[in-house]
């Protein structure tokens, strides 16, 4: 797609005479977008059974949390750790679906200070479960009485500044904590230890991803061929949440093109125009690959040399593109800077060099 000049002819388009206002007009009614919504909301499984994937962490759960049904008692708290967009918000409301418990929802950027987590703990029930998202971001004095929270079901109230101060102790009804974190490696070991299980989500396999995709058409109403399924889970990166969007994106362009039914070359169609080539790379992923094959003749390369040719920041090159491209073996890192793989080379269409990693 080329760039759009200034002295481009434009088209007006006239609206029907029979659209009258929104109010008028059934297809766009507030009611029917709200509905709309609340169909992409029931994405989210709601049980152990109907949560596809990460086969491992659903059995050790299963066996955790029905231990704690058989014995009548709250679960042990529950840390879920892996990369974002795998599942481990829905994970946390399976918990509460399971236990027949209320949900209690933060994050840690939230938790300022202890007098912040300090309410919410006093006004959680019996059984209840608190979520906890990006629970390594907490503050620190929150994260302290935290440690007692979860051990002791106790808090200490600090009343007052000073010599005066005073400690007042209060109960808390038993609950489960579930926290979830990218960045397993920033939680402090008194923190991780209090964790009575430890989940490591996986990132998925095409197979899983096509389940996902065929059960989130079906819900969603969307006319799918199996072909196309697996087309859109192979270019997710292994990440549920990526094959949900690119999904309803590919379900727009069928709309709008293909009278709404998904073909393998529909959705092939629509992924390009969407700029998400067969590694499942991006445009910006691709810029990085790019230069670093023809700009910097294959690395090693700097990251703030590669954030300067792509036009963005490091922290963005090295946190949003690197994992994956790291993963998709097109790059590696050294010592000396990033280096591009064999498989980085033949992706720019270019026969790499002989000493390439990877050959």
């Amino acid at each position: 797609m080329g760039e759009k000049s200034n002295d481009v002819e434009r088209t007006e388009f006239a609206l029907p005479d029979s659209l009258g206002p929104m109010s008028q007009n059934p297809d766009l009614r507030p009611s029917e977008i709200a509905g709309d919504h609340d169909v992409e909301l029931s994405l989210r499984p709601k049980s152990l059974e109907d949560f596809i994937g990460q086969k491992k962490v659903r059995q050790q759960l299963d066996l955790v949390l029905g231990g704690a049904r058989a014995r009548k008692v709250a679960p042990d708290h529950v840390l879920l750790a892996g990369p974002p967009g795998l599942g481990k918000t829905t994970m946390a409301m399976i918990i509460a679906q399971e236990l027949g418990s209320s949900l209690r929802m933060t994050s840690g950027p939230a938790l300022e200070r202890a007098g912040d987590l300090a309410a919410m703990l006093s006004n959680l029930m019996e059984g209840d479960v608190l979520f906890i998202d990006e629970i390594h971001r907490m503050a620190r004095p929150a994260e302290e009485m935290l440690y007692m929270a979860m051990e002791d079901f106790r808090i200490d109230v600090i009343v007052g500044k000073g010599p005066g101060a005073t400690s007042i102790p209060i109960e808390i009804a038993p609950f489960t904590l579930v926290g979830a974190t990218t960045r397993a490696g920033m939680l402090t070991g008194p923190l991780r230890d209090r964790f009575g299980f430890t989940a490591q989500m996986e990132f998925y396999d095409t197979e899983d991803l096509t389940r996902v995709v065929t059960r989130a058409a079906g819900i969603l109403g969307v006319s799918i061929d199996s072909q196309a399924a697996s087309e859109i889970a192979g270019r997710s990166r292994g990440t549920p949440r990526i094959a949900n969007r690119l999904l309803r994106r590919v379900r727009d362009f069928a709309d709008v093109n293909a009278d709404g039914h998904i073909s393998v070359d529909v959705a092939r169609a629509a992924l390009l125009v969407f700029d998400v080539d067969e590694q499942g790379l991006d445009r910006l992923d691709r810029a990085v690959v790019d230069a670093l094959v023809k700009g910097h003749g294959g690395g090693p390369v700097g990251v703030n040399t590669l954030a300067l040719a792509v036009g963005e920041e490091p922290s963005t090159v090295e946190e949003v593109c690197e994992p994956y491209l790291v993963r998709a073996g097109m790059i590696t890192r050294t010592p000396r800077g990033r280096v591009a793989t064999v498989q980085a080379w033949r992706h720019c269409g270019l026969v790499p060099p002989d000493d390439a990693p990877g050959l």
